[in-house]
């Protein structure tokens, strides 16, 4: 709310109203708004037994008052230029933005006639910038009840001449880069910079702010700048500070294309990670819409993805991908139902490669017997799933419980239950299958310090026939949308139930890896039907993208 100064020279505490004003066309220049007050002791001003002195000041006071509430229009009244008084207040208030404002006059002294001076001090509180005060003087002049402050630019600020104005400017930040050294192109994975403060608040730009904005001190400069073309004429607080170093990631930005390319014009949330199984690097982490890093902070049921790690279980426990699997319409765990979708059946004679490669729930959940219930958290570790992943930027890295009871087990086997995983999760282990070994996801190499290493690793024999069931899933099953495709593609499709609806609402999940080249990925659709008709297609797209 503005305030109006109501009288003489008194203590004051006011609140500024958000005032706007365009100044100059340079970008880097804060214009913002935002303020609030600062209570002070008595002026010091006003207090001469010189009748004229006393009103001279007081007339100061009131156009001090009017300046610290942000009153461009009352300030400017009380001058002999109204309009370029409130032209340049309004200027200052709206660039700097102050939180906090105090402006308090000095004693007045008669230099002749009917001319006083009066020097006065402003204290503000800049966001970014901290506490930042100057001294500066103004001359009175009038009498007989009409005095006017003389108002010139240097009034405001004695570093201020004609034709300038009171700005900020933000510390140049490093840059985030591409592995190929180009700024990266991923809005979800770079976050943002609140403008008011140059700090960053989400992503990449708050988890390596201070290397981002370089050395110690403020994030911002109070600087006078040329109204006519926006150019920073002399830096006034803040100069001198060390420069930021950019952070390096290992996003390859073909990948990264590729990615948000086959996302496009998806109606549903997605993402898509893409790894390098030889190292862990992550090629790509695509989200839509940006905002919320899903494709590595995720957390969702990972469905019939996850029958990976249960077919590993499988595998370790002595079962062969040509042993038979029956796989019924339905299948019980204490009364409960569970059923395949939509509740097809194979053929008698199928086997666990069928059975893995059309992604049977009731065969899965009718092996459960063969495992014990931590079998599939045992198994999970493996693949590095609930591990403290030291990526370099916020991850969610899996959770696996150990059964709790038999339904408990026998939904896990299929992915639901307690299980959860993100995006990044699932891409891994499709790069643990191509690898044969979990490697550790990384973003950011240079800040990784204590990459996580997995308690065991899968036999040999296990991970060979992974990649057989895998590749089967495309040649024949569920996986059919990667079908043709070039590069040898392995994939495992998913439909992960959630929420309480009846029928269950459903993500769709497709993971995978190309066998002729280092790189694993996954595609999740939020709610987004089945995997195989549904995400499928997506990794097709992204796949293709790719020269695939």
């Amino acid at each position: 709310m503005n305030q109006q100064s109501d009288g003489f020279p008194r203590s004051r505490r006011r609140r500024h109203s958000k005032s706007r004003v365009v100044v100059g066309a340079v970008a880097a220049l804060a214009v913002t708004a935002g303020v609030g007050y600062w209570g002070y002791s008595a002026l010091s001003g006003g207090t001469s037994e010189d009748p004229d002195v006393t009103e001279a000041t007081g007339q100061l006071n009131r156009f001090l008052a009017a300046w610290e509430a942000a009153d461009a229009t009352g300030a400017g009244r009380l001058t002999d230029s109204p309009s370029n008084a409130e032209s340049l207040i309004k200027s200052v208030m709206t660039n700097l933005s102050p939180s906090k404002t105090e402006i308090t006059a000095g004693r007045g002294e008669r230099k002749s006639g009917k001319e006083v001076d009066v020097p006065f001090t402003v204290r503000m509180r800049i966001p970014g910038v901290g506490d930042y005060a100057w001294k500066s003087k103004a001359k009175v002049v009038g009498g007989a009840q009409h005095w006017k402050v003389a108002f010139s630019t240097p009034v405001v600020h004695p570093e201020l001449v004609p034709g300038q104005t009171l700005a900020l400017k933000s510390r140049d930040r490093a840059a985030i880069l591409d592995k190929n050294g180009a700024e990266l192109q991923s809005a979800s994975l770079v976050g943002t910079v609140d403008a008011r403060t140059g700090k960053g608040v989400s992503g990449l730009q708050a988890r390596y702010d201070t290397q981002l904005a370089g050395g110690q001190g403020a994030a911002k400069s109070v600087v006078t700048v040329d109204r006519r073309y926006g150019t920073v004429v002399k830096t006034l607080t803040g100069g001198g500070a060390a420069p930021g170093r950019p952070v390096r990631t290992t996003i390859d930005p073909k990948v990264q294309e590729a990615a948000a390319d086959a996302l496009s014009g998806l109606e549903k949330n997605a993402a898509i990670v893409a790894i390098d199984p030889s190292n862990g690097h992550i090629l790509a982490a695509a989200n839509r819409p940006a905002g919320m890093n899903r494709a590595l902070e995720g957390r969702y049921p990972p469905g019939s993805t996850f029958k990976v790690v249960t077919a590993a279980a499988l595998l370790e426990q002595g079962l062969k991908p040509t042993d038979r699997a029956d796989c019924p319409k339905f299948a019980y765990a204490n009364g409960q139902r569970f059923e395949n979708q939509n509740q097809f059946v194979l053929p008698a004679g199928s086997t666990f490669r069928d059975a893995f490669a059309h992604s049977c729930n009731t065969f899965f959940v009718n092996s459960r017997s063969r495992l014990s219930a931590s079998a599939l958290h045992d198994t999970a570790a493996a693949f590095g799933i609930g591990g403290n992943w030291d990526v370099g930027a916020t991850t969610y890295d899996g959770s696996v419980p150990v059964a709790a009871n038999d339904n408990d087990k026998a939904a896990s086997t299929i992915g639901q239950a307690r299980v959860q995983a993100s995006p990044l999760v699932m891409a891994s282990i499709a790069a643990t299958v191509k690898e044969g070994v979990f490697k550790q996801p990384v973003l950011v190499p240079d800040a990784v310090k204590h990459e996580y290493r997995a308690p065991g690793a899968l036999e040999p024999g296990v991970v060979g026939d992974l990649r057989d069931m895998m590749r089967a899933t495309v040649t024949y099953g569920a996986g059919k949308a990667l079908k043709g495709l070039t590069g040898d593609p392995h994939a495992k499709t998913g439909t992960a139930e959630f929420g309480d609806d009846k029928p269950p609402r459903t993500h769709a999940w497709m993971i995978g890896y190309q066998g002729d080249r280092n790189l694993a990925w996954s595609v999740l659709l939020e709610d987004g039907g089945s995997g195989g008709s549904d995400a499928g297609p997506v990794a097709a797209t992204f796949l293709r993208g790719l020269g695939a």
